[in-house]
């Protein structure tokens, strides 16, 4: 026992390596041995690498199984999920009891001897690719995890989760419609008729897929993204008229209008889950109604889903145009860097209903798929995505002097400058001081660059140095 107020170091827990794991993961955890190629040192598993000057490229598409594939979807599915938790609780136990690590080749073994077994013999009904897949989502969620990126795996629920199975190349067949180029027949492993694709848009003519990903979400509607090697072409660059400078935009994401340009333009906010709050309610109370397990309640249930998923369908879709145009029409966009997380943080305390209606509105906003179309859409088309820290006063400061100003409260939309007398609106000033910062952040990378490198996609204020150095 150390001295009061002295600090004591906790023991430092190390894992077991060597014979003693291999001993203990064969007795104690049931994992068998290498039994191929068992004298050659293990080799990590490389990721799908792409050819050159391609990018990846994910077509989603609806389809409609017969009574047939929809019950072998829906075994692959649980197993899908089980294999997953099962895996969970095999790596969770192993370091939790025995302090020893268990990685994907060692979870692929333990899937051989849950196939052998009698009491999970029905995982032989599910293709083999599909269940590693799985076990390789939970790897990649564990790498997330230790890199600080994320949280600690979590169970994953019927019902809850969403169902999905992963199928790589040697998972399903592909056979291309000649009639119709960038069409085909796909059929997935342990499934003889080719699955009913509505293609509402051609694949890059002569191109396989990758991976395929077939989801069923809770409107029991079922869809198929295809992962496909395409050559991008990037668009003209896009200058102000008359001129050889960039054609800049800034973009402030607000509430009370959706996204505010530096030139005037707001965007308004669609309010999708206020438009629909009646119906929803009236779903809502109807279900609190229904018997548990009926199929009045399941019927009710899948309502509410698919009223969701309207609401997702019609917001994805504005989003899509919006950032479509945006970059057609601009070569550098600049955006705030937004910490979403640490806006919506859970209501507590006085004032938590106001805190809830606000959480529920940067929902409906989703301002991380607009984020995230914009990051990807300009890496496809030679854009520039500028991201301004976080702390920049863009409210603040006059965009006409340049005078930082005093903290300006939420309701307060409209100020006056107290140096030069101009009155700024609130969101169009703070889209036209990111447009500065942006542009000038954005010069400043490309000064730093040799003449034969174009401006990276991406430029983040907070990762500038680590950008310049990598120039």
């Amino acid at each position: 026992m150390g001295k009061p107020g002295e600090s004591v170091e906790k023991p430092r827990l190390e894992a077991v390596t060597g014979e003693e794991a291999e001993r203990i993961k064969r007795e104690a955890l049931g994992i068998g041995d290498r039994r191929k190629h068992h004298q050659r040192t293990a080799t990590p598993l490389k990721a799908h690498v792409k050819e050159p000057d391609t990018q990846h490229r994910l077509y989603r598409f609806r389809f409609y199984p017969t009574a047939e594939q929809a019950e072998q979807l829906a075994k692959t599915f649980g197993a899908c999920r089980w294999v997953y938790n099962e895996g969970l609780a095999l790596r969770s136990g192993a370091w939790e009891r025995h302090r020893v690590n268990v990685g994907f080749a060692e979870s692929c073994r333990a899937l051989t001897g849950w196939k052998r077994a009698e009491k999970t013999a029905w995982l032989g009904e599910v293709s083999s690719t599909v269940l590693q897949q799985s076990l390789r989502h939970l790897d990649q969620a564990f790498g997330r995890f230790f890199k600080g990126s994320g949280k600690y795996p979590q169970r994953k629920k019927k019902g809850r989760s969403r169902d999905s199975a992963t199928y790589v190349r040697t998972g399903f067949r592909w056979v291309e419609d000649l009639e119709r180029p960038g069409t085909g027949l796909i059929t997935l492993a342990k499934q003889s008729v080719p699955l009913d694709v509505r293609w509402s848009r051609a694949l890059p003519v002569g191109t396989v897929p990758v991976r395929l990903s077939v989801t069923r979400d809770r409107a029991g509607r079922y869809f198929v993204s295809t992962l496909v090697e395409e050559r991008i072409a990037p668009l003209p660059t896009a200058f102000v008229p008359g001129s050889l400078a960039p054609m800049a935009v800034g973009l402030d994401l607000g509430l009370a209008s959706l996204v505010t340009l530096d030139d005037g333009t707001k965007v308004d906010h669609p309010r999708l889950l206020r438009r629909y709050a009646e119906r929803l309610a009236r779903l809502q109370r109807e279900l609190h109604k229904k018997v548990r397990g009926s199929a009045n309640r399941d019927k009710v249930r899948r309502k509410i889903a698919r009223l969701y998923a309207l609401i997702g369908d019609v917001r994805r879709d504005m989003l899509d145009q919006f950032t479509t145009r945006l970059v057609r029409e601009n070569q550098v966009l600049v955006v705030e860097d937004l910490a979403i997380a640490n806006l919506m943080r859970p209501a507590r305390g006085k004032g938590r209903r106001r805190k809830a209606k606000l959480n529920e509105a940067i929902i409906d906003a989703a301002w991380g798929e607009l984020l995230r179309q914009l990051r990807y859409k300009c890496e496809w088309y030679g854009r520039t995505l500028v991201i301004v820290d976080r702390f920049f006063p863009s409210t603040r400061r006059c965009s006409a002097c340049h005078t930082k100003g005093p903290k300006l409260d939420v309701w307060v939309r409209e100020w006056t400058c107290a140096e030069c007398g101009v009155v700024h609106d609130r969101d169009v000033n703070a889209a036209v001081n990111l447009r500065d910062e942006g542009l000038r952040l954005y010069w400043l990378v490309a000064a730093g660059l040799p003449p034969t490198k174009g401006v990276p996609a991406l430029i983040r204020a907070s990762e500038l140095e680590d950008c310049l150095l990598a120039a």
